[in-house]
């Protein structure tokens, strides 16, 4: 388990090596930054989603201490701003994030209400875990470049050695040290490869049931679009979307090429004050000195971060 001095220590290990105070950990001429300030990364948010509930202690988790069901959007605002504070905010912005989940980890504990896969009824479980984190780490960076790519021309190996190192660098604000990860882009697919196939990765009742949710819309008005609910489903692994149950018929699959199409078409022309999400652009407003960021900004951070600016902590 991850304990507070652990997170601290790796803190300080990411200080040594930050982008700087203003430009937080990555800084503009990161591939971190080139990948998540594209909003097209929105396409596998669901896909995340997934492949985290597969784990049964997440599963569990979200369960028994997540208000998802009752506030939808809500979630969906906490976890951006986490994520988003953490490569688009200042060094402080971003520290206090990694040190606010950490906190919310700590009091994410609890037992297996029954057995799935090779975690037995009543074993407990707790969100700041080596491995459980490792592998929610893993289901962000591999979905944000796979939906980068779903839409824009991939990246070289180079740019994904160099991503892969960046990841690391994200890895620590979790409190993962190197040797909690793989060293290179290769051993990074193997290990996803390998999850993808392990019996680690079990859906459970309660998993089907959140997903069911989620993708069923928790609210009538919420209900994804079928193209997006056939894309979600598509990006899955075959067996993990056995285990969900879910179907792909030929009607799914053209709501997903046809809506993939359109979006590929028009999506590389939009200006950047559309295409680009409101935290990175924030972030590059800071950079040039500007302490506050102009109303489309704000509108755009309350699109995604559900409050106009990163560093207003208030809510």
């Amino acid at each position: 388990m991850i304990a507070e001095k652990d997170l601290e220590a790796a803190l300080d290990l990411v200080r040594a090596d930050a982008a700087g105070s203003t430009a937080g950990v990555f800084g503009p001429t990161s591939v971190t930054w080139r990948i998540d300030r594209e909003a097209v990364i929105f396409l596998g948010a669901g896909r995340a989603l997934l492949l985290q509930l597969a784990h049964p202690w997440v599963a569990a988790a979200i369960a028994e201490h997540s208000r998802t069901f009752a506030d939808p959007i809500g979630r969906f605002h906490r976890t951006f701003d986490i994520m988003f504070a953490m490569v688009f905010g200042s060094l402080d912005r971003a520290f206090l994030s990694a040190r606010q989940l950490h906190r919310r980890h700590t009091m994410i504990v609890g037992h297996m209400p029954e057995a799935v896969g090779p975690f037995a009824a009543g074993s407990s479980y707790c969100a700041n875990d080596v491995p459980a984190l490792r592998w929610v780490h893993a289901t962000l960076v591999e979905t944000a470049l796979m939906a980068h790519d779903l839409v824009l021309p991939p990246f070289s190996f180079e740019d994904r050695e160099r991503y892969w190192a960046e990841s690391k660098v994200f890895a620590a604000l979790f409190g993962l040290t190197p040797d909690d990860l793989p060293a290179d882009w290769t051993g990074f697919a193997a290990y996803n490869a390998q999850m993808a196939q392990s019996e680690t990765l079990t859906v459970s009742a309660a998993a089907r049931e959140i997903a069911t949710q989620i993708l069923g819309g928790a609210r009538p008005w919420l209900r994804p679009p079928r193209w997006y609910r056939a894309l979600t489903v598509s990006m899955l692994p075959e067996r993990l979307r056995a285990g969900f149950g879910f179907a792909l018929d030929e009607r799914d699959a053209r709501a997903a090429d046809r809506a993939l199409t359109w979006i590929r078409r028009v999506y590389p022309r939009l200006p950047n004050r559309l295409r680009y999400v409101g935290p990175y652009q924030e972030a590059q407003a800071r950079l040039r000195g500007q302490s506050q960021p102009d109303w489309m900004i704000r509108c755009l951070n309350r699109a995604w971060i559900g409050r106009p600016q990163m560093n207003d902590h208030g809510r």
